[in-house]
């Protein structure tokens, strides 16, 4: 089998930096997407999930100016809705690859996050932006709408009515309102988002791997299920994680004052 490492990804780049993998947007000029980036990425989403050795996935645009401008409304211009639905299920599927992946994903937002660009980086656990950065979900200044989650990641994250301002209204915000409303958790000098992507990438190497991955499922439980459900899966995943050899590892290397060694099983 090809390693996934050295295959060339559409659109994509991908480097791996011990237990983090960084994918870079790369579809020049403005990093948009089109069925088959969309593609490439579920299925390296898909290899990196595989990956035992990958704890944190980075995602950033390529250069200053673009994190990704969103789709390629050229391949919207026909009105064949076949080729609509192709194109809003390529979405789908990419960018829920993408917020299932079991460790820490970050979108160091780099530059201009509009529509599909923006929607990646909902689906991702944490954004950090830079400073010139500035981000919206416009689709419906063009006749369209965001069919990527971005109706229902954004309102998780900052509420009906800022999602309603940048939906219903097309507006567009900067990094500093981006952090003051949650849409961000952190905000970066220009050039410095994906440095400080990283360094959250390393803390989150220095969890256990099997621990991040069942309190991520049961974080996310919490937009679908019942609360007094989730309490109970909780207290079952605490106990599941006694099946783990990071469990034992973890606990031995506290009490024996030495840092563990994870084997992410």
């Amino acid at each position: 089998m090809t390693d996934y490492t050295t295959q060339a990804w559409t659109g994509l780049q991908l480097e791996v930096r011990q237990h983090t993998a960084i994918v870079t947007l790369c579809n020049p000029p403005a990093h948009t997407w089109t069925v088959d980036s969309l593609n490439a990425l579920r299925d390296l989403v898909a290899q990196i999930n595989a990956d035992r050795r990958i704890y944190a996935l980075v995602i950033t645009g390529q250069g200053s100016k673009f994190f990704s401008a969103g789709a390629d409304l050229k391949q919207f211009a026909s009105g064949d809705k076949a080729a609509a639905r192709a194109a809003a299920r390529a979405f789908g599927q990419a960018f829920e690859a993408l917020a299932g992946f079991r460790g820490v994903s970050i979108a160091a937002i780099n530059g201009y996050a509009m529509g599909g660009g923006l929607e990646c980086a909902l689906a991702c656990d944490l954004r950090i932006i830079e400073a010139h950065a500035q981000v919206a979900l416009p689709e419906a200044t063009v006749g369209l709408l965001p069919c990527a989650g971005g109706t229902q990641n954004l309102t998780r994250l900052v509420g009906e009515g800022w999602a309603k301002r940048m939906i219903l209204l097309g507006e567009r915000i900067d990094a500093d309102t981006a952090l003051a409303i949650g849409l961000a958790e952190a905000r970066a000098e220009t050039g410095q988002g994906l440095a400080l992507a990283l360094e959250w990438a390393d803390k989150a190497a220095r969890q256990s791997p099997t621990s991040v991955a069942a309190c991520k499922t049961l974080v996310q439980s919490t937009r679908y299920g019942t609360h007094a459900a989730a309490l109970v899966a909780e207290r079952e995943a605490f106990v599941d994680l006694f099946d783990s050899a990071d469990q034992a590892e973890g606990v031995n290397a506290f009490l024996e004052k030495r840092a563990p060694q994870w084997k992410n099983a």
